[in-house]
């Protein structure tokens, strides 16, 4: 039953002759008044349970909630693709774009499941047109934008585009305020499948009256309105606001993605810090809305190769979007490795589970201990084929790391578990009741699919994994 339907009980029948089946019924003018109403009642209520019925349909949102405006037809998967900003910032042109869009082929990243090729900042001219459209800067893009999106669509790929809620984006280039209807026509004209949406060049106060939450729901409403209008498929909305006015507690209604932090640096401090930041509101992300916790930067910078596992391992499993942000003529083979992981991928993607997976022990701190430098180290959650588990080595030396199977909430007592590696691709036995990682490396990662494999062999003592209130059926406590 959807939250907030009446609860109807059909109502129970009174024993034939119940108020004295012997006595002369008597029609008085009231006992016809309520035989009426009471008549009437049923149909009353079906109407009115009918109607409550439709608006929890049409909202899909427990009623009294604010209606969602995204149009949930895109993005219930995190979405996968490439973006401009972290390799190239403002250097980008035309020959660039498409290089790189026929790199996601060749390379077989599309195969992987990124199919999105995302233009950033520094696109445009720096002044709107006589008409007040943004033009694509003709230098950088001499063949116009809509050539260029016909050309990825022609490689299997879908396009992506910047603009901001403010008067300017972040590079003082047109933003999108108070022009939210005639870019997003723009852009869908252009033949741009998605939208980032940054947060920069603020209008006063007294021009707005409104805040984040605001102007972010300018530009949804205008992509809802303009899908309808076209009949094509709404722009996919990400909400690039970094985390502020808590985005995670209301940006699904608008988008299909939100930033939950500051911009992201290539180096294992930004990943540790960002990780640690959405260790705390992991329960936001499932199909249709994502947690943003940035670009990759897999392949940059002075990231390791333990450290670049680590950081895929935690933006996939928690199910964040995956844009890469590396030069692709240049990436190593160790980084379309890490990138191309078909077991990391496969839970990123599930079809069936899109919720993240969460911290159930923080390792180093006590429990719900913010620590940028230490953040959570032990995690898990579901997935269509298993229990999904990250051991995250945080320490500066090889360490091992233990769990009891049932400290996650997804695991059954008294069974036992197959182990699957997902960076190892091995098979590695049967779990029963803990598991050790040996010599986990520094800052690096282990990640396991653990899967039902019966009841756990006899006689194991003591009789209960979690010993806390253990007890036999004649009343003793083993916990004692």
């Amino acid at each position: 039953m959807k939250p907030g339907t009446p609860n109807v009980k059909t109502p129970i029948s009174a024993p034939y002759g119940a108020g004295g089946s012997a006595s002369p019924l008597t029609y008085t003018a009231l006992s016809r008044r309520n035989r009426v109403s009471i008549a009437i009642l049923p149909f009353a209520l079906a109407i009115i349970l009918g109607y409550f019925t439709y608006l929890a349909h049409r909202h899909d949102t427990p009623l009294g909630d604010t209606p969602a405006t995204v149009d949930n037809r895109v993005a219930k998967l995190p979405v996968m693709g490439y973006n401009t900003w972290n390799a190239y910032h403002c250097d980008i042109d035309e020959d660039l774009i498409l290089e790189t869009a026929q790199l996601m082929a060749s390379l077989s990243l599309a195969d992987a499941g990124y199919t999105y090729v995302n233009i950033d900042d520094c696109y445009s001219e720096r002044r709107r047109n006589v008409d007040g459209d943004i033009v694509e800067d003709a230098t950088k893009f001499p063949s116009g934008m809509k050539a260029l999106t016909d050309k990825i669509h022609g490689l299997g790929l879908k396009a992506g585009i910047y603009s901001d809620s403010g008067w300017f984006t972040c590079q003082l280039y047109p933003g999108s305020y108070q022009n939210e209807a005639r870019d997003a026509k723009r852009f869908l004209d252009w033949g741009f499948d998605y939208l980032k949406y940054d947060n920069c060049a603020v209008p006063f106060d007294n021009i707005t009256r409104e805040n984040i939450m605001g102007r972010y729901e300018r530009m949804a409403n205008t992509i809802a309105d303009l899908s309808q209008l076209s009949g094509k498929p709404p722009l996919i909305l990400s909400m690039c606001q970094w985390g502020r006015e808590q985005g995670w507690t209301w940006a699904r209604r608008y988008g299909q993605s939100w930033r939950t932090t500051d911009d992201i640096d290539p180096n294992w401090q930004s990943i540790t810090k960002i990780l640690n930041q959405n260790s705390f509101y992991t329960w936001a992300t499932d199909f249709y809305g994502h947690n943003d916790m940035d670009i990759l930067e897999v392949g940059n910078g002075p990231l390791t190769y333990e450290e670049a596992k680590s950081h895929f391992t935690a933006w996939a499993l928690m199910k964040s979007p995956l844009l890469i942000g590396t030069d692709l003529p240049s990436a190593t083979k160790e980084t379309l490795e890490i990138l191309t992981n078909p077991e990391i991928i496969a839970i990123h993607q599930d079809p069936v589970v899109g919720t993240s997976i969460a911290p159930f022990r923080w390792g180093i701190n006590p429990d719900w201990v913010s620590n940028n430098t230490h953040p959570a180290q032990y995690w898990s959650g579901e997935s269509e084929n298993g229990t999904v588990f990250m051991l995250l080595n945080t320490l500066d030396e090889p360490a091992d790391m233990f769990f009891r199977l049932t400290e996650s909430p997804w695991i059954r007592a008294g069974r036992q578990y197959s182990v699957r590696d997902l960076w190892t691709h091995t098979d590695n036995g049967t779990a029963v009741r803990n598991f050790t990682a040996h010599a986990v490396p520094p800052h690096g990662v282990v990640a396991l699919l653990l899967q039902d494999a019966g009841d756990e062999p006899e006689g194991l003592w003591p009789p209960c994994a979690v010993l806390e209130w253990c007890m036999s059926a004649n009343g003793t406590r083993f916990d004692q």
